[in-house]
């Protein structure tokens, strides 16, 4: 926090219409246009490791646009995130898209920078190989880390084409370089044809438990709430959200679709239920605009981060009031 000076908001759309002006997430100023930053939110427009549909590197334009209409008030969750910490857009991280290892290295060398700036960063993707990097940053400052994974897929699987990292790898990367805790880790809205029953085994071996989106459907979100707290406990938390998790009526616009995912109103409802874990990091990633109709799936995702960030903000605080 930075009591000596008021944090700096969204601009004002009586003055300024929603349509015009920088493009920044939710109308936020700029990082270089505020003192200190308390939470970055940062696009990430790299999607080499993707499997089947490209596209995600635009994915961050493509939320930014949808998120003009969000607003500083979050009544879900009572709380206006702009007025007590300072925001801001941190704009992109370049990657190289020809080498997914050096991007890599680029992705954590710049999260790892950024974070000492900002207490909290918030990643908007990019696909899904993004994730393993910035683990890598935030493991750095906090240890190994929680991963509540939303996602259509386990991103457990081991190469792809004989490469270890690409979007469907990151987590088992992630895990076997110590950069998650192995007995806090959770897949939530899983679903869909696996390549064997191995896939499960192996993902179980390697720190997670599963809340799948049947499980959710027959349950009911209180249920699962329950689960991924008694799983996650007090521990860091960091949240990586595939846009997929959500089914394809409400997120077209996405590289690897599965039908049966979760409503975009389930996973509002979900992540408000979490704002009082100790959340360290998130990300949003695999919104291709290539295959979005109306910004559907760009709205979903903008929507997704306000209700992290409102979420993260909430945590600095807390910490600012324990100090």
């Amino acid at each position: 926090m930075s009591p000596a000076t008021s944090p700096i908001g969204p601009s004002d759309a009586s003055k300024t219409p929603r349509y015009a002006g920088l493009s920044t997430f939710a109308r936020l100023p700029r990082l270089e246009d505020v003192p200190s930053v308390d939470l970055a939110v940062v696009g990430i427009p790299f999607d080499t490791g993707v499997s089947f549909r490209p596209g995600a590197r635009f994915g961050p334009e493509h939320v930014r646009a949808a998120s003009r209409l969000l607003r500083p008030y979050n009544p879900a969750q009572d709380f206006s995130g702009w007025e007590a910490v300072q925001v801001a857009d941190a704009g992109d991280i370049a990657a190289n898209p020809f080498h997914i290892d050096e991007a890599v290295r680029q992705i954590a060398e710049a999260a790892t920078e950024l974070g000492e700036r900002a207490q909290r960063i918030l990643a908007i993707g990019g696909d899904h190989t993004i994730a393993y990097p910035l683990l890598k940053a935030v493991s750095e400052r906090h240890g190994p880390v929680a991963v509540l994974h939303f996602d259509a897929h386990l991103d457990t699987w081991d190469t792809y084409f004989d490469e270890p990292i690409t979007h469907g790898t990151p987590f088992r990367r992630a895990s076997e370089e110590g950069f998650l805790d192995r007995t806090a880790s959770v897949h939530v809205g899983t679903r869909g044809p696996l390549y064997s029953k191995q896939d499960l085994e192996d993902d179980e071996r390697l720190g997670f438990s599963i809340v799948s989106s049947e499980f959710i459907e027959e349950n009911g979100i209180p249920a699962a709430l329950d689960r991924i707290r008694r799983r996650v406990g007090d521990k860091p938390l960091y949240i990586s959200i595939d846009i997929d998790v959500l089914d394809p009526a409400h997120a077209p616009g996405t590289g690897t679709p599965e039908a049966g995912g979760l409503t975009s109103r389930e996973l509002l409802r979900l992540l408000r239920g979490l704002t009082d874990l100790n959340i360290v990091g998130a990300d949003v990633v695999e919104v291709a605009p290539a295959y979005d109709h109306a910004q559907v799936t760009g709205i979903a995702a903008a929507h997704v981060a306000y209700e992290l960030m409102t979420a993260m903000a909430q945590v600095i605080v807390r910490e600012a009031a324990d100090e």
